[in-house]
């Protein structure tokens, strides 16, 4: 049997990492749950979803970013416009900054997982972007696959070279 986290790490764990915190809380009253049905005024199942959506809620918005870097230095790397470049760039930092306010282990662990899947959506989104501006034979040159690391898409300094 295990010990149960006790308060101090259960404090740590929310700073340090607030999706495992919601994740372990959801559990911690998954067991509570069990052991005392029918405890008046709390609504076990509402809230543990409510707990559990707070963590998701969290993966969601990095995840999101994680797109948005992507889109952009897709554009950044295949399109031939010259205006916009700089918005691009301006949204790729700002879009790094929401992910280092909001970064955990367990979030870049997950950032990891889905890189592929998000970079096959961006790339979708950003194929159809270009195409709506006439930019063809940009869109036709959109890698397959994800030509970068998680930890370039991340860096604070970083942008992809132009393909033009």
């Amino acid at each position: 049997m295990t010990a149960e986290p006790d308060t101090i790490d259960l404090e740590r764990l929310y700073d340090e990492d607030f999706v495992a915190w919601s994740r372990e809380q959801a559990a911690a009253l998954r067991r509570l749950a069990a052991t005392r049905r029918g405890v008046p005024g709390i609504d076990f199942p509402h809230l543990i979803e409510e707990v559990e959506d707070l963590g998701r809620a969290e993966s969601r918005a990095v995840v999101s970013q994680l797109r948005r870097i992507i889109e952009h230095c897709l554009k950044l790397s295949c399109s031939p416009a010259e205006d916009p470049r700089r918005q691009w760039q301006l949204s790729i930092r700002a879009a790094r900054r929401e992910i280092r306010d909001r970064i955990t282990p367990v979030l870049l662990h997950e950032l990891r997982a889905a890189l592929d899947r998000q970079y096959r959506i961006a790339r979708d989104d950003t194929d159809y972007a270009m195409r709506l501006y006439d930019e063809h034979e940009a869109a036709d040159r959109l890698p397959g696959a994800c030509p970068w690391t998680l930890d370039q898409l991340l860096d604070a300094d970083w942008f992809p070279d132009p393909q033009v």
